[in-house]
C-alpha cells in the first residue's frame, strides 16, 4: 500500500516550510539547483543519488528556519551573520530525525571556509563545499541584480571557497545559462525531473513524515507535543476498536500531518491567554482548508479526507463542510475523538490541562449532542488508563529524539554563545 510517493514527500516538505519562510525556501531551491548542474558536469552520481543531494541541498538552512527567524527578511544580513547557530541546529534535525543522515554533516558545514573544509575528514565536504558557493552565488545574485559579477569571488578560491568547486560553477554558469534560467523559473522543470528518482522504502518514508511533524515546532514546540500525543491516541483506539492495517496506516498518516495548516496562525492567536473572539477564531479556524491544500495531490485522497474532517462533527455543527455522521468514516471519528482529548488534556496557554474526570466529562456531553461518535467515546472512556498509558509511552519514544537534539543543541550554543 503505498499512500505517498518518494517525489510527493520532498516536496510536500518543501510546500510546508515555504509556509513559514518563502523567501528561504525559493532561496533552497535555488541552490540545489546550482549544486545538481554542478555535480552533472562533473558526473560520478547515478541520478537517485543527484536526487538525494538535491534534497539535501534544498533543506541545507532548516536549521534557519528555527534559530533566524528574526534575520530571513534580509538575506544578505542573513548571510553575513554568525552561521554557527542554524548550521549545527540543521545538521542535528537531518541526523536525528532523517533517514539520510550520512548526508547531515553537509548541512553543518556547508558555511565552513574551505581552507578549514579540506582538512576535515568526511566523504561529502565537497558538496558541503558547493552548497557554500551556490548559496553565496544566489544571495549576492539576487541582492544585487544587474551589478552582479559572478568573478567577484575569485580573490576567495582556496581560501574561503573551493577553488576546484568555483572553477566548475564558472563553467557550469556560462554552459548551462543557469542565472537565466533562475530568472525565468526553467531551472524547476529541471529540479522536478531528477526528484522523479528519489526512492524510499516505507520506513524512510514513515521517518520522513515524521520529520515533516517536527517543522510544526520550528514555530511551536507545544504544537510538536499536541501532534504526537494525537499520533499516539489514535494508534490506541484504533487497536481497540480492532481497524484493520491499512486503516490503520491511513490514520497514522492523517494525525502526523492533520495540523500542518497551523503554520499560517499568527503566533499572538495561538498564545493568546484568553479566549479567543469570533475574527480569530476564523482565522484558526482556516488552518484545515489550508492543510488540504497543502496535501491535495501529494498523498493518497482517503488520507486527505481524514484530515478535512478532523473538526467536522457528527450533529452537522463542524467545519469546514459541516459533515454529518453518516458522511464519515470509522478513521475520521477517531481522530476527532484524539484531536478533541490532545486539546484537553495538553497544557494551553489560557488554562492548565485537564483532569481525567473533565475529560471523560466533556466526552460524555458531546457523544449525548451526537457530536462525536458514541462507540469511539465509549471506547476512549472504558480504556482511558490504559490509552494514556500507552499515550505515555509511545510519545515519549517519540520525543526521546527530539529532546536529544534539543539537548545537544543547547549545550552546543552554550559552548560557543550563539
Amino acid at each position: 500500500m503505498e499512500l505517498i510517493k518518494s517525489k510527493d514527500i520532498f516536496l510536500l516538505m518543501k510546500d510546508t516550510l515555504r509556509l513559514i519562510h518563502p523567501r528561504l525556501m525559493d532561496h533552497g531551491s535555488r541552490v540545489a539547483y546550482m549544486v545538481y548542474k554542478m555535480l552533472q558536469e562533473k558526473g560520478g552520481y547515478e541520478e537517485f543519488e543527484l536526487a538525494d543531494i538535491v534534497m539535501v541541498a534544498t533543506l541545507h538552512d532548516i536549521g534557519a528556519y528555527k534559530t533566524e527567524a528574526g534575520a530571513l527578511n534580509d538575506m544578505l544580513r542573513y548571510e553575513s551573520r554568525d552561521s554557527r547557530a542554524h548550521t549545527i541546529y540543521g545538521y542535528l534535525f537531518f541526523k536525528y530525525l532523517s533517514p539520510v543522515e550520512d548526508l547531515a554533516r553537509v548541512i553543518m558545514y556547508h558555511h565552513t571556509d574551505y581552507e578549514q573544509l579540506k582538512k576535515v575528514n568526511y566523504e561529502h565536504k565537497n558538496l558541503a563545499a558547493y552548497i557554500n558557493i551556490a548559496e553565496k552565488m544566489d544571495i549576492y545574485s539576487s541582492a544585487m541584480g544587474s551589478q552582479f559579477n559572478m568573478q567577484m569571488f575569485h580573490k576567495q578560491a582556496g581560501v574561503k571557497l573551493s577553488d576546484e568547486g568555483l572553477d566548475l560553477f564558472y563553467q557550469v554558469a556560462k554552459k548551462y545559462d543557469i542565472f537565466e534560467k533562475i530568472k525565468s523559473g526553467k531551472y524547476k522543470e529541471e529540479l522536478d525531473d531528477i526528484i522523479d528518482y528519489m526512492i524510499f522504502n516505507n520506513e524512510d518514508k514513515k521517518k520522513f513524515m515524521e520529520m515533516l511533524m517536527y517543522c510544526i515546532g520550528f514555530r511551536d514546540e507545544g504544537s510538536v507535543i499536541d501532534a504526537i500525543t494525537t499520533v499516539s491516541i489514535c494508534g490506541e483506539l484504533a487497536q481497540k476498536l480492532i481497524l484493520n492495517e491499512e486503516e490503520k496506516e491511513r490514520l497514522y498518516y492523517g494525525a502526523l500531518l492533520h495540523d500542518l495548516g497551523m503554520l499560517t496562525v499568527p503566533q499572538k492567536i495561538t498564545d493568546a491567554p484568553r479566549k479567543l473572539n469570533a475574527e480569530e477564531v476564523k482565522v484558526i479556524n482556516k488552518h484545515v482548508n489550508v492543510t488540504v491544500k497543502l496535501l491535495e495531490n501529494r498523498i493518497r485522497e482517503d488520507v486527505v479526507a481524514i484530515v478535512a474532517a478532523h473538526h467536522e462533527r457528527g450533529d452537522g455543527t463542524g467545519y469546514p463542510n459541516r459533515l454529518k455522521n453518516y458522511q464519515m468514516n470509522q478513521e475520521q471519528r477517531v481522530l476527532q475523538v484524539a484531536d478533541t482529548v490532545t486539546g484537553m488534556i495538553n497544557k494551553r496557554s489560557y488554562r492548565e490541562p485537564l483532569t481525567k474526570v473533565e475529560v471523560i466529562k466533556a466526552l460524555n456531553e458531546e457523544a449525548a449532542k451526537n457530536r462525536l461518535n458514541r462507540q469511539v467515546v465509549e471506547t476512549m472512556i472504558n480504556f482511558y488508563d490504559s490509552i494514556m498509558e500507552g499515550v505515555s509511552t509511545k510519545s515519549a519514544e517519540i520525543m526521546k529524539m527530539y529532546q536529544t537534539l534539543t539537548s545537544q543543541y543547547n549545550q552546543v550554543s552554550k559552548k560557543f554563545n550563539i
